[in-house]
């Protein structure tokens, strides 16, 4: 069962409480049983290991850089555990560079940093898998570097009050995943962005299916969806809602509009529906293409009136 918002936010309440009342040490590893009382030491712990560290119910004004190892970070129940405003390498709460890791059940929020990247999490090499979690009032959700062979799957999660394009710095994103080999985000919402794309990547693959974008909220963003340098995969099942307040609002979906990195010929979109939020009317496209790359964009696609199919641009 998906987990909504406010139920995470009732959870995150009562483990303030809980810690508040004097628990043992909130970090532990579940093979060795070993607790710590900073989560940077619990990941030191497992190392270059494969090993999973428990989070207990609470907020936590704390970070960590995992440096090798397979290794996974969990809240004790999802939805209870909060890294809030605390920023490791002046970048991220979490920076990633392991072989692999994985994230479940944590609200991450109020991260910023002075490049205007602060983000919930910062991949730096390996595979990354996130679920049940919630990414909230930062400049950047999820992040990643260029490493070629890197996986990401996000599923049932939350993207809100993220991206920015301001102070003469490059824009931020609610999620940004760079030159990696594919990206899968499923069954998850983005509302209320703050600036720039909801969801920006230049995967070679992707699979973007059964999520909503909200822009009802939003204030000074930009797409839904941008293939910055064009990808194959699937596109399918989104509900998308362009809001008001838009830096730029021609489009719902760009394809390698920073130039073509990889064939979209094998890109389908499709059983999707675009619109825009009650009493607004503009002209838009659901689909602009910068390349000559024959994207399908099937008839099962349901656009409002004022949204054209597709673009060449």
């Amino acid at each position: 069962m998906r987990i909504t918002s406010i139920s995470i936010l009732a959870a995150a309440a009562a483990g303030a409480t809980a810690l508040a009342q004097g628990a043992p040490a909130p970090f532990t590893v579940a093979e060795t049983g070993q607790s710590f009382g900073s989560l940077a030491d619990a990941v030191r712990a497992v190392g270059n290991a494969r090993g999973t560290v428990v989070i207990a119910p609470g907020s936590y004004r704390q970070c960590a850089v995992q440096q090798g190892g397979d290794l996974t970070i969990r809240a004790a129940t999802p939805g209870s555990v909060t890294l809030d405003g605390a920023v490791c390498e002046g970048k991220a709460a979490l920076v990633l560079r392991g072989q692999a890791s994985r994230v479940d059940g944590i609200i991450f929020q109020n991260l910023r940093v002075p490049d205007g990247n602060g983000a919930g999490i910062r991949l730096e090499s390996g595979d990354l898998t996130v679920t049940n979690s919630l990414f909230r009032n930062s400049e950047q959700g999820i992040l990643t570097g260029d490493y070629g062979d890197g996986r990401v799957s996000i599923d049932r999660s939350t993207f809100r009050h993220l991206g920015r394009c301001d102070r003469d710095l490059d824009c931020a994103h609610g999620i940004y995943i760079g030159r990696l080999a594919s990206l899968s985000v499923t069954n998850s919402r983005f509302d209320q962005g703050d600036g720039g794309h909801y969801l920006k990547t230049r995967t070679a693959r992707v699979a973007i299916t059964g999520n909503s974008f909200d822009d009802s909220g939003g204030r000074l963003t930009n797409y839904m969806i941008d293939l910055s340098n064009g990808s194959s995969g699937v596109i399918s099942g989104n509900a998308m809602v362009q809001g008001r307040d838009k830096d730029n609002w021609s489009a719902f979906i760009t394809i390698a509009p920073e130039g073509r990195e990889h064939d979209s010929g094998a890109l389908l979109i499709e059983k999707n529906s675009a619109a825009f939020v009650p009493g607004l009317s503009r002209q838009s496209t659901f689909v602009a293409n910068f390349t000559d790359d024959p994207v399908t964009i099937a008839a099962s696609n349901t656009l409002a009136s004022g949204i054209k199919v597709k673009d060449r641009r």
